[in-house]
């Protein structure tokens, strides 16, 4: 899992260094390219990344219990 997080990250680099020279060089398609790479940071690598990180309930020492 950790090794897909890493590949997955280097291809969101890759997509948005991408979609940057594209929109340096005004390509037709460049609003396009940088739209899909957000789209894929924000539905595909952030909810694997939140899983991997806090799949063995590393996030219940974070929680503040409030007790009435």
């Amino acid at each position: 899992m950790k090794l897909a997080l890493k590949i997955m990250f280097i291809v969101f680099l890759v997509w948005m260094g991408v979609g940057a020279y594209l929109v340096n060089t005004e390509h037709e398609k460049a609003q396009i390219v940088m739209g899909l790479g957000i789209l894929y940071l924000a539905f595909l690598f952030m909810p694997f990344f939140i899983y991997y990180r806090y799949r063995d309930g590393k996030y219940k020492k974070y929680i503040l219990m409030i007790k009435s």
